[in-house]
């Protein structure tokens, strides 16, 4: 098709899917993208609030087009009919499309692997073709899923010491603009920011996302501490409690250092975006607190490197959590 191949689709498709992040809320961001003689025919992403879900989007943009083509979807289409709207299934299968190509199952009970054997009993080839590019569009979805709570990124904007701050708590600015602008794309993708109620006390963070023609993406403002919440904000006394963060699926922490520490200590973060500035201060705070490690054996193999970028002056290096 065209030279591409079904990874290359189903990563496209993955990146159209991100733009549904975090608006689709509570349903997951899926892309779908539908080619027939390799020309793209029909593309979608889940829409805000949930609805249209990706397939319908793209079967409605290709129209008789999709009789005979290729779907590529980064989720396996639901299968359960609802008060919204009918199920992708149902769609796929009315439209006439030839091959369904799925990055990812889904782990909904209502429509693990009844989506895809649905399509196969309807006569319609059904690829199951894992990608990596679909799951990590999907984290948030699956790690919900998975685990019960939100995906966790925690970010530390450092110097190359590890400090935040000066010893007098100043820390205006650690890391030059570029690394803020890119700070607040990360928040813009995030339906929550988390800080801890020293961090709140002592710097008075606005956390919303200040990049032109992004601001109404500013997420909800958490706050970890048994103190009562300001107002706009959302007070956290216990992250490890059943349904601590309700339906989120993306949660973004900023700090500081005590924040950092109780969700390392739990176990709870599944992405570290490490800002790493060309300064060393000496003496002061440190990024993260204890976290109740007793061997540094227990600290080796739980990270894995997966990108590392220049943002100015400025180092970004991102690890995910081995699991």
């Amino acid at each position: 098709m065209g030279g591409h191949s079904d990874h290359d689709w189903l990563s496209a498709a993955a990146a159209l899917g991100e733009r549904g992040r975090p608006f689709s809320r509570p349903n997951p961001a899926v892309g779908a993208i539908i080619v027939r003689d390799g020309r793209v025919v029909g593309r979608g992403f889940t829409q805000i609030g949930g609805r249209p879900h990706a397939e319908a989007m793209a079967l409605a943009q290709a129209g008789e087009a999709a009789r005979g083509a290729t779907l590529y979807v980064t989720l396996e289409p639901c299968a359960h009919q609802s008060e919204r709207g009918p199920s992708c299934s149902s769609l796929v299968i009315a439209s006439g499309l030839a091959r369904v190509v799925v990055g990812c199952p889904d782990p909904d009970p209502r429509t693990a692997g009844i989506g895809m054997e649905s399509l196969r009993a309807a006569g319609i080839q059904v690829d199951p073709t894992p990608s990596h590019a679909a799951q990590h569009s999907l984290a948030g979805y699956l790690t919900r899923a998975r685990l019960g709570r939100p995906h966790v990124t925690l970010k530390l904007a450092t110097s190359l010491d590890g400090c935040i701050a000066l010893a007098d708590g100043s820390s205006r600015w650690i890391t030059g603009e570029a690394s803020r602008a890119h700070v607040h794309v990360e928040r813009a993708r995030a339906e929550a920011i988390l800080v801890g109620g020293g961090t709140l006390r002592a710097d008075s963070p606005r956390l919303d996302v200040r990049l032109p023609g992004l601001e109404a993406r500013s997420p909800e403002r958490w706050v970890l501490t048994h103190a009562p919440a300001p107002e706009g904000w959302r007070a956290i006394a216990d992250i490890t409690a059943p349904d601590a963060f309700g339906d989120l699926q993306y949660l973004y922490v900023e700090g500081g250092a005590g924040a950092a520490a109780t969700f390392l200590a739990a176990d709870m973060v599944d992405r570290l975006m490490i800002y790493r500035a060309p300064i060393v201060i000496g003496g002061g705070k440190p990024c993260i607190a204890d976290i109740g490690l007793a061997t540094l054996d227990a600290a080796h193999g739980r990270w894995s490197h997966v990108s590392r970028g220049q943002l100015g002056s400025d180092t970004l290096d991102v690890y995910e959590r081995r699991r």
